[in-house]
């Protein structure tokens, strides 16, 4: 009997085993894209990111803990590890879902701005992230990091504030442009016309294939001038349906519907784009 036990147990071993081979056949067999996907994560943002290096990034994390049933959709039930978190701004809409993140996943690189805010869900951020002993990068402008062939670039914040008390943190916005290949993405957090206008004068290159449009679609964000300088095919708008702020702004429909194809999270559900470099693939729920 129990040599009986021992064979089974052997030919299980290698039954599973066979399978995860052939699992890794399969996708090594497919096409190498980048991805990216816009989560339906109600009124809030979360985009995640893999590179055809399957270099895992999540920026923010929305305003519940639905994060953790989409990430549980598109990464293996054995991946456990995200390479790095982008908390755009400590916001609840944008930090909530990310502090279930930390507690459920291995965090190896956090990039944030360091900035200091006085609510219960911040310095749960902070008891976390110093627990997760991840690497800490504060974002600053002209910073680069590459992730296989994708390269992030820092637009904003224009200088370091670690450690500043900000009341309204929607300004200090990490904003990144992702690099690859020919195609490229621009994620711009909730910053304000003010922000726009300072990349306007301080000649930013911001032409983007894809936009993240600002702050939920508000009428506060995204001005013509804004558009136009990034010239944008798609514009995504992370925001939830029956919201109580009115976004997103009938304004700001009308002005990106002359220059780029919208897609809304409350509508369209998570929002998927797959690049080779050249050519955007777009899906949606």
């Amino acid at each position: 009997m129990k040599r009986k036990n021992f064979v089974f147990i052997v030919l299980s071993a290698l039954f599973t085993l066979n399978i995860f081979v052939w699992i890794a056949v399969y996708d090594l067999s497919k096409p190498r894209l980048l991805e990216v996907i816009f989560f339906d994560v109600g009124q809030g943002d979360s985009i995640f990111i893999q590179t055809p290096q399957q270099h895992q990034i999540l920026i923010d994390g929305g305003p519940s803990s639905v994060i953790i049933e989409k990430l549980g959709k598109e990464m293996p039930f054995w991946d456990r590890t995200i390479d790095l978190i982008i908390l755009s701004h400590p916001e609840v809409d944008h930090l909530t879902g990310l502090l279930e993140v930390l507690k459920r996943y291995k965090v190896e690189n956090i990039l944030w701005t360091g900035i200091v805010r006085d609510t219960p869900e911040y310095k749960e951020w902070m008891r976390l992230i110093k627990n997760e002993k991840a690497k800490i990068f504060i974002a600053e402008s002209g910073q680069k990091i590459s992730a296989g062939e994708a390269i992030f670039e820092t637009i904003n914040p224009s200088e370091n504030l670690e450690g500043k008390i900000i009341k309204d943190s929607n300004n200090t916005s990490i904003v990144s442009k992702l690099l690859f290949g020919n195609d490229s993405f621009l994620f711009t957090g909730d910053i304000y016309n003010s922000v726009e206008k300072e990349f306007l004068n301080r000649g930013v290159n911001l032409n983007s294939n894809v936009l993240k449009i600002a702050h939920h679609g508000s009428k506060t964000s995204t001005s013509e001038e804004f558009i136009q300088k990034v010239s944008p095919e798609i514009a995504v708008i992370s925001v939830g349906a029956n919201n109580n702020y009115g976004h997103p702004h009938q304004e700001v429909l009308d002005r990106l519907e002359k220059y780029a194809k919208i897609f809304r999270t409350d509508q369209n559900g998570d929002v998927k784009i797959f690049s080779d470099g050249e050519n955007l693939k777009i899906t949606n729920n």
